[in-house]
């Protein structure tokens, strides 16, 4: 999968000139882990595909593959899911938010699906650098001069270098280079199209594998051999989700130009040509009496001379791929921190010209830690290969699920509609997960316990929020009631502005109270904000905020952001001078609360639970930063709660 960028909207019709650099813009982006794919993905097939491998073997495999890349992107993603979006923003929770829209409330489902879609995407994201990188080094044990010299100790170092300069880089941000990306990958699937068809001639019966008769004959004669070998054929259609994901930064139509005209015709070629050189393999190994060996296919497609360029061009493709990855992970994070999944983090703008442009220290950290221990701990793409489809093949049937709930919901199609619109995917979706699920014990235990620890993170940070919202609110004043008690004659009047953030508008914030309790004073004006994060990707500024008022002196101002969004308060409270907030850089102060938490007597969560959920909570980025509110602004005040 690639990234689920947080750009702003593209114009619903781009002219020429914008349409073709968008177009470019998402071959370096969206396209760039299904792009490398072809490295491994049916070298890994056929090695599952039994023994004794024939002609009905390469055909039926090569046929899957053709039909995965058919029914699965171009059918399922290009035609249909592309049409499921937010406001032009898709991916996992940006279909969530849309369905979250129109139950008017998160729901058990909903949280459920959204919660393990975005945890399989992080188990993805684990995996997709550490194959991708490492199945491009192993390139050069077909370079002959130095096939003698690499073995895996070597692809290891080599790979490892790359991987740790890759996420070295991060902080400084890609915007420099990002505009490389796109002519590269042109670069890359326009030579793995001609490497392809240079050698479709080496069998011309290769074309038939384009008969689903021979994919369905393979997986029925093959029994438990075949359905391995499909799990290992989904390897073709990893980084789908990415053509959904990234709709909001280069717009629909961009991206279905870029797979209909470029991607797929390259990718049908080089598997053809894959699949024809196998074949081709096999006759020779018939003819000279040498039993069949499965090889490197997709390097030896190549002329001996050019296979150390290819070699090169490979892993600067996978390290694009592995960059979209992580960019990707760093969105989506941002996207579950604003839709109250995860605790706030810091985000750093690493571009002033490209809102997609984000890094975040802890993810990228993670993730690093992550990828290395795939790499080392599976020293080689082949073993990866059984990891990697599970989490994938997890999240597209997440995706299909909520697509259904968007078309029965939102759309309001007829049931009846909807199962026969949706039913054939989930379908086609559940055998490929089924088929991979049968690699958990060789790897794909790996993304799963990733996975289901993420979502448990997820449902502790949201059940422990709302239990911490509701005890808070039981425990406090409302506004009206605070200043119906208010003894004017008994409070200092500071002058100036003071700003409380509050969860709730109608609250009155711990911080107000214990600058009353304790110091005695009260601002000459005060305002009571409250952030929400909506289920819009985006919110125009006409709509960011609304301000009402208790008192001449007291305003509640709500500020409203999209979960693609990052907040920044200040700015945005600026922006109210003219609805009679009196907000200035030097007058006003910013009063925040800081809960210390402690486990109550009859606590509501579980230990294990209460104690995941305090670690977090004292993890978290103080909100001072994360609602960039100038430091020397800002008050802090402490209260204890018990949880």
């Amino acid at each position: 999968m690639a990234s689920l960028s947080s750009a702003a909207h593209v114009l619903p019709s781009p002219s020429r000139s914008q349409f073709r650099a968008l177009t470019i813009g998402a071959l370096g982006v969206v396209f760039g882990d299904i792009g490398t794919s072809p490295l491994y993905a049916f070298r890994e097939a056929l090695n599952q595909s039994g023994s004794a491998i024939g002609r009905p073997e390469i055909l039926g495999v090569l046929s899957l593959a053709l039909w995965a890349l058919i029914l699965i992107v171009t059918v399922k993603y290009v035609m249909f899911l592309m049409r499921a979006d937010n406001e032009g923003e898709g991916g996992v929770l940006s279909l969530m938010a849309l369905a979250q829209k129109a139950f008017q409330r998160r729901t058990a489902v909903l949280f459920g699906l959204g919660a393990l879609g975005a945890a399989l995407f992080y188990g993805d994201a684990v995996i997709t650098p550490a194959i991708s990188v490492l199945s491009a080094v192993e390139g050069l044990k077909t370079i002959p001069s130095l096939s003698s010299h690499i073995d895996t100790p070597e692809v290891l170092i080599i790979s490892v270098g790359i991987l740790t300069a890759l996420f070295l880089i991060q902080s400084r941000g890609t915007a420099k280079v990002a505009g490389l990306f796109g002519p590269i990958c042109i670069l890359w699937f326009l030579a793995i199209g001609l490497i392809g068809l240079m050698h479709v001639k080496d069998d011309w019966s290769v074309l038939a594998a384009i008969n689903p008769v021979y994919g369905v004959k393979f997986v029925a004669t093959h029994g438990f051999v075949g359905l391995l070998a499909l799990g290992a054929v989904f390897l073709t259609v990893t980084g789908a989700e990415a053509l959904t994901a990234d709709m909001g930064h280069f717009g629909r139509k961009p991206i279905q130009f870029g797979w209909l005209f470029l991607v797929f015709p390259s990718l049908l070629l080089n598997y053809f040509g894959q699949g024809a050189l196998a074949l081709a393999a096999l006759e020779k190994a018939r003819l000279t009496h040498h039993a069949f060996e499965n090889g490197d296919w997709f390097f030896l497609m190549a002329p001996p001379l050019l296979r150390a360029a290819l070699v090169v061009l490979a892993t600067i493709a996978t390290i694009i791929a592995s960059q979209a990855v992580i960019t990707g992970a760093f969105s989506l994070t941002q996207q579950a921190i604003q839709l109250g999944l995860l605790p706030r983090m810091d985000i750093r703008q690493t571009s002033g010209e490209q809102a997609g442009q984000i890094y975040i220290a802890r993810i990228n950290g993670m993730l690093f830690v992550g990828v290395l221990f795939m790499a080392l701990a599976f020293r080689n793409s082949s073993a990866l290969a059984h990891a990697y489809g599970i989490a994938v093949t997890g999240t597209m049937v997440v995706t299909t699920c909520l697509a259904f709930l968007v078309a029965r919901h939102v759309w309001r199609w007829k049931l009846w509609v909807c199962v026969a619109a949706i039913a054939p995917f989930l379908l086609l979706d559940l055998g490929f997960f089924g088929a991979n699920a049968l690699r958990i014990v060789e790897g794909g235990w790996v993304p799963l316990t990733l996975a289901l620890a993420l979502c448990a993170v997820m449902w502790t940070w949201v059940r422990g929020t709302r239990l911490l919202t509701s005890k808070v609110a039981r425990q406090s004043l409302t506004v009206s009631d605070l200043l119906a008690s208010l003894n004017p004659k008994s409070v200092f009047r500071a002058p100036g502005t003071a700003v409380f953030l509050s969860s709730d508008p109608e609250i009155a914030p711990v911080a107000l109270m214990h600058n009353l309790k304790h110091n005695k004073v009260l601002h000459q004006h005060n305002v009571i904000v409250t952030v929400k994060s909506t289920t819009q990707p985006h919110v125009p500024e006409a709509d960011r905020l609304s301000v009402s008022w208790a008192a001449p002196d007291f305003a509640k101002a709500v500020l409203n952001f999209g979960y693609m969004e990052t907040p920044d308060v200040p700015a945005a409270l600026m922006a109210g001078r003219s609805r009679g907030l009196k907000i200035d850089a030097l007058s006003t102060s910013y009063f925040l609360s800081r809960r210390t938490l402690v486990r109550s007597v009859q606590s509501d969560l579980p230990a294990w639970q209460d104690r995941l959920f305090f670690f977090l909570s004292k993890n978290a980025t103080d909100p001072t930063t994360y609602f960039r509110i100038p430091a020397g602004r800002a008050v802090e005040m402490g209260a204890q709660v018990a949880l």
